[in-house]
Parts: C-alpha cells; sequence; structure tokens
C-alpha cells in the first residue's frame, strides 16, 4: 500500500512550489487530491497531473475555504488531510510596508490558516492530520521581511493551539518550516530587493548543506507529518532547512 492510500487531501497554494510538489507527491502516495490556488489555471494544470480536481479561490475569504472543503467531501467523501500551504512575502520593514499591504500578508498567510481549519476540522470526522507551512523566520527573526516573519511566527503558535483543542478528535496538527527553497516566491524576494538572482541564490545557499532547498525535499517532510508515520507527532515544528536555524 501506498503511504496515503484512501485519503482524501486538501493543498492550498498548490499551483506551483512547494504545493504543487506535495499535491503531486500526495496523488503518488495514493491519494485523492483537491488542489486550491488563486491562480485557476494552474491549479487546474497540477489538478489534472495529479488525478485530481482543482478550486480557484481566495483562501483568505471564508466562503471561498468553504467551498474548497465542500468540494472534497461532495466530491470524495471525506477529508483526512488538509496542507495550508497558501502564502505570499512582503520584503519590508515597518517603515516601508503601508497598512494594506501589512493586512494582506496577514490575510493570506495566517487568516486564511484559521478559515480552512474552521471548515476542515468538523468534516475530519474519523480524525486527520492538518500541516501548516510556517517558516524558518517563524523562528526566527529575518531583515526586511517584518510583516512574514510576524505572520508565520502566528502561524507556528496557531498550530499548537489547533493541536492541543483537536488531539482527542484524532485530528493532528503540525507545522513544516522551510528554510530558503527554490520556489517562484524566492525568485519574487529577489526581485522585490532589487537584488541579482545569482548573488541572491548564492546568500540563500549559505548554510551548513551549502545550497536552497528543492520543493521536493519540503514535500517529504510534509508528507511525513501528513501520514500515519507520524502518528504520535501533534504540535510541533518541523525545521526543513539543511541546517540554517542550527
Amino acid at each position: 500500500m501506498s503511504t496515503l492510500d484512501g485519503k482524501v487531501a486538501i493543498v492550498t497554494g498548490g499551483a506551483s512550489g512547494i504545493g504543487r510538489a506535495t499535491a503531486l507527491l500526495f496523488a503518488r502516495e495514493g491519494a485523492k487530491v483537491v488542489v486550491a490556488d488563486l491562480d485557476g489555471a494552474g491549479a487546474e494544470a497540477v489538478a489534472e497531473a495529479a488525478g485530481g480536481v482543482a478550486v480557484q479561490a481566495d483562501v483568505s475569504d471564508p466562503a471561498d475555504c468553504e467551498r474548497i472543503v465542500r468540494t472534497a467531501t461532495e466530491t470524495y467523501g471525506g477529508l483526512h488531510v488538509l496542507f495550508n500551504n497558501a502564502g505570499i512575502i512582503r520584503r519590508t520593514t515597518a517603515l516601508d510596508i503601508d497598512v494594506e499591504e501589512w493586512d494582506r500578508v496577514m490575510a493570506v498567510n495566517v487568516r486564511s490558516v484559521f478559515l480552512m481549519c474552521k471548515y476542515a476540522i468538523p468534516a475530519m470526522s474519523g480524525g486527520g492530520s492538518i500541516v501548516n507551512t510556517g517558516s524558518g523566520w517563524g523562528l526566527k527573526g529575518g531583515g526586511n521581511a517584518l510583516s512574514y516573519c510576524a505572520s508565520k511566527a502566528a502561524v507556528v503558535n496557531m498550530t499548537r493551539a489547533l493541536a492541543i483543542d483537536h488531539a482527542k478528535a484524532g485530528i493532528r496538527v503540525n507545522s513544516v518550516n522551510p528554510g530558503d527553497t527554490d520556489t517562484p516566491m524566492l525568485r519574487e524576494e529577489a526581485k522585490q530587493l532589487n537584488e541579482d538572482w545569482a548573488a541572491f541564490e548564492k546568500d540563500a545557499a549559505d548554510r551548513p548543506m551549502g545550497r536552497s532547498g528543492t520543493p521536493d525535499e519540503i514535500a517529504q517532510a510534509v508528507l511525513f507529518l501528513a501520514s500515519d508515520a507520524a502518528s504520535y507527532i501533534t504540535g510541533s515544528a518541523l525545521v526543513v532547512d539543511g541546517g540554517g536555524l542550527a
């Protein structure tokens, strides 16, 4: 049997990067996958490759989050795994971010996790696993990334609170906390900082393992937390960063 045979999984932010890699890995491991993303065409492409279904959605919107969960339960008859991966970054300080940008980062990175859990947990009637994407910068500070650091720290501690509240229902909740990973978001960071990609990539590789991560490597960690192999793990913050925090 594959790791997720018979499981139904939702992946938000599934059109690219870590979300895409995880949706495809979940499918290879036997899961029926619902791919949700603001990029509808991207979600459709990943869902087609995964043999699943796509939902074009803004995960900061309660109605859209409820619709994502309803799609999973109506299409596949249940829900077992939720990967809250949708996120954005703004490389700014407190002095140069405006209030609207701050609110959008918090809406996409934090509010979405709350909303998806609010609607997904009741659908996990037989228990399940929730994995939230945090960040190394949710566990320590970073420069020119105030709203991102604050949002990911919120995700890490919200994960712990959710784990406490829902353990008796058989629902495990953990966070995966990547270091710099070669995704479209990382390249977007370089653009926001007006830095040359080659120089930015070299700086991202400044860690004991001497390189940035790949989406597939983060996906493997998500699979572990989502699977029964992690059956006694909840409330944990798994760091996957090539030794960067160490």
